[in-house]
């Protein structure tokens, strides 16, 4: 007999119960995190993040939490929340320079590996009159690769529903180049390692370098991850890369404090966007904004 497994199950049950208690009570908060265009500045859309407010211990950490729900399989109750809200909040977001945002949305193994995902999702778009193509689906290379077959059929009928499909944390996973040919994705997202340590790392940089050739040969748009600068701003739009996320545009915001923030954004691009010299020269854009 040994006393701490009694005590780490306890620990398991009662993160489980508290969990199923913060999605019954309203305990759990949709965070925004702005995905800007390298181009011209203009605001795309964000990912959909999730943090939860508990009533006595404050703001949880995702790490001390997500983890644990993707080990017990209640990601999935998880992912069918953030949707819904985000689904919900789509709705109340601004059209910034004539365009509607488009929201990303995190999938764990255990969703592409749910056979019903896409039709629980097309009915929560129904429900909340919100077309597929203003999300963006993204999964990582070590979700696909548990089950190829399985998680490429779930991706193919997500995308016949006219969701937007992207790879995450590329570079982290260990899935081949023949295989990602004939995945239905249309974005690859570079892990924040490789895009933080650009900079100083010429290993890193190549990486970044080669992958965005890589994605643009096969007709992928690319984000890159930890844009937490503007020297590393600067790197990534010589590379033509796509599409920026990082601490330089915004932290995680919740989502009124996101729309002031992209109203703001809005207006300062539209009134004078200076691409790299406006970056090279202001480096407390992310502070003021």
């Amino acid at each position: 007999y040994d006393s701490a497994a009694d005590s780490t199950s306890a620990q398991t049950l009662s993160l489980l119960s508290e969990l199923r208690r913060a999605v019954e009570q309203g305990e759990l908060r949709l965070f925004l995190q702005p995905k800007v265009a390298f181009d011209d500045g203009r605001l795309l859309g964000a990912e959909a993040l999730l943090r939860w407010q508990h009533p006595q211990r404050g703001m949880v950490p995702p790490l001390d939490f997500i983890p644990f729900a993707e080990q017990t399989g209640f990601v999935r109750r998880l992912t069918l929340w953030v949707f819904e809200e985000a689904a919900r909040t789509w709705r109340t977001l601004p059209v910034l320079g004539g365009t509607a945002l488009r929201l990303s949305v995190n999938l764990s193994t255990h969703d592409l590996l749910d056979t019903e995902l896409p039709e629980r999702l097309v009915a929560l778009l129904q429900r909340h009159g919100v077309p597929a193509h203003a999300f963006c689906l993204e999964i990582t290379e070590s979700a696909i690769m548990d089950d190829p077959q399985r998680a490429h059929a779930t991706l193919e009928r997500l995308r016949t529903a006219g969701f937007k499909l992207s790879i995450d944390d590329f570079g982290t996973g260990y899935s081949s180049l023949a295989y990602l040919k004939r995945l239905p994705v249309d974005e690859l997202k570079i892990d924040k390692s490789f895009v933080i340590g650009m900079e100083r790392d010429a290993d890193d940089a190549k990486i970044v370098r080669s992958t965005i050739d890589l994605a643009h040969n096969l007709g992928l748009t690319v984000v890159a991850e930890g844009v937490e600068n503007a020297a590393i701003w600067n790197l990534l739009h010589r590379l033509d890369c796509n599409e920026g996320q990082g601490y330089h545009m915004s932290r995680p915001l919740p989502v009124p404090q996101f729309i002031d923030w992209a109203l703001r954004w809005n207006d300062r691009t539209a009134t004078g966007w200076g691409g790299l010299e406006l970056l090279t020269s202001d480096r407390t854009a992310s502070a003021e904004l």
